[in-house]
């Protein structure tokens, strides 16, 4: 792990004074590194039988598609409002300071497909809380989610504290 830590790098104040950006950019130029961290995501699951992995946009459908493969299952993306071609379903939440959206196409999961979450960064939980409300909308049951950084210094995990939740790092 402390190979993967070493090719995560700080950068300071952005995207915003106060907050340091864990920039997974040198993770993903080393393949050694990249291959590393999915497959320890799609390792923990490879014995539980999943159908599908969602990935959350935009670098989340990195590894997430990459987990997928990993795995022979589907991937499913679920981007920002008006990016999806089909007819969608649409999720509104709260941010830390105002609101957004998420979409998911309407077929994209069948009833009772077992589905994997993947994204690259759990911080304060929102984000993937919306994206796991869309997955149960459409019937789906969430297996687990999984992300390559946790910072457990925010309240993500609480917020999700129904799910199992997987983190490759962990900062904090």
């Amino acid at each position: 792990m402390s190979r993967l830590g070493s090719l995560i790098r700080d950068v300071p104040d952005f995207p915003k004074k106060g907050i340091v950006f864990k920039d997974i950019t040198p993770l993903l130029a080393d393949p050694a590194g990249f291959m590393q961290a999915v497959d320890l995501i799609a390792t923990r699951y490879r014995d539980d039988t999943i159908d599908l992995v969602v990935g959350v946009e935009s670098r989340g459908f990195i590894f997430g598609a990459a987990v997928a493969a990993r795995l022979g299952a589907g991937f499913i993306p679920i981007r920002k409002p008006g990016k999806l071609p089909s007819k969608t379903q649409r999720i509104e939440y709260e941010l830390e300071y105002g609101r957004d959206a998420l979409e998911i196409h309407l077929d994209a999961i069948k009833p009772n497909q077992r589905v994997l979450m993947v994204d690259d960064l759990l911080a304060t939980g929102g984000t993937m809380k919306a994206c796991c409300d869309l997955v149960r909308q459409l019937g789906g049951e969430i297996v687990a989610i999984a992300f390559l950084i946790e910072l457990a210094f925010l309240p993500g995990r609480k917020k999700l504290g129904k799910y199992e939740v997987f983190s490759v790092l962990t900062y904090g």
